[in-house]
């Protein structure tokens, strides 16, 4: 495929059908570093190629979760439904990351439409491009961590792969809209409630949903009750969690998010105990030592912060939910 071909803009929006494209195909769009425009395609996504899927939402921005600066653009770029990366080929990584696909790796087809069988298994066709791939998921460390590795994935390249994106830039309201990433009713509150809470920020004021911040000073309390994947737990109210936290929010270093608020209060069953991580900063295998719970369809909606479609799992301590009865 030439690299204009690649380079290829679909103009995708949520609800639209695609096809992955064949291994072959995708992998003469990318560099020396598995990647095209900076994002990599990374082997746990081999399994897909050939199959459809739909559009979740159009990735045309994303939040940084490296350096904290806000909002990112990026260009050409989608969620599919429900795919997820396992972290297999990265050390088992447990952060159930929602995957980036470049436009130039997917085609339309119709919905409902039957596929074809393919005349070859991913594992034949795809063998030597799994094992150039897996070339590129680690690298060596420099500096002090000289002589180690640090694991390589869409989310440690995300700052390569986006640019800075102001938050008051009305092209992204369109790109949310057109994209039908966000109905107008949504799009609407959101955009006040950022506009509030702005505000808020520079006077020093209260912002929303939060009323007050956590009062817990010096070491945070724990409650450890040995809960499991696959049990059903209520997550305890707003008031009750934020008597766990400090005034940054925080619980043994665990951020209560904004976004998690919505769900105080509902019973959502246990995906897993989440125990080892990468850490999108520096690369390393991050283990989890406290206990983190990830909980099924609890996902973060970016209600409060702009319409972010990367839909991240937030974690739980323990003390902020219970066992049903």
């Amino acid at each position: 495929m030439g690299m204009s071909e690649a380079r290829t803009t679909l103009n995708l929006r949520a609800g639209e059908w695609v096809e992955v494209r064949s291994a072959e195909e995708i992998f003469a769009t990318l560099d020396e570093k598995g990647a095209l425009d900076a994002l990599p395609f990374m082997p746990e996504m081999l399994k897909y190629c050939g199959k459809r899927f739909s559009v979740f939402k159009r990735a045309h921005k994303t939040c940084d979760t490296i350096e904290k600066t806000g909002l990112r653009r990026m260009k050409n770029t989608v969620h599919l439904e429900g795919l997820r990366c396992d972290g297999e080929q990265h050390g088992g990584c447990q952060a159930l990351c929602l995957m980036f696909w470049k436009e130039a790796w997917l085609k339309r087809v119709q919905a409902g439409k039957e596929e074809e069988a393919a005349s070859r298994s991913a594992a034949e066709t795809a063998g030597p491009i799994f094992e150039n791939l897996m070339r590129t998921t680690r690298t060596p460390c420099e500096g002090e961590m000289a002589g180690q590795e640090r694991y390589v994935c869409q989310v440690t390249e995300l700052l390569k792969a986006s640019s800075p994106l102001s938050w008051w830039d009305p092209r992204q309201f369109v790109s949310d809209l057109w994209s039908r990433n966000v109905g107008l009713t949504r799009f609407l509150r959101g955009v006040l409630i950022y506009t509030f809470n702005v505000i808020q920020h520079y006077r020093q004021g209260s912002t929303y949903p939060f009323n007050y911040a956590g009062q817990q000073t010096g070491k945070t309390p724990s409650e450890k009750i040995g809960i499991q994947a696959g049990e059903v737990v209520q997550i305890k109210s707003r008031d009750e969690i934020l008597e766990t936290l400090n005034k940054n929010y925080k619980n043994r270093g665990l951020w209560f998010d904004v976004e998690m608020v919505k769900f105080c209060g509902g019973k959502y069953r246990v995906i897993r105990r989440v125990e080892k991580i990468i850490n999108e900063k520096t690369g390393q295998m991050m283990p989890i030592p406290g206990d983190c719970l990830m909980l099924d369809g609890v996902v973060c909606e970016a209600d409060y912060h702009l319409f972010c479609p990367r839909s991240i799992y937030p974690y739980w301590r323990e003390i902020w939910v219970k066992r049903t009865k």
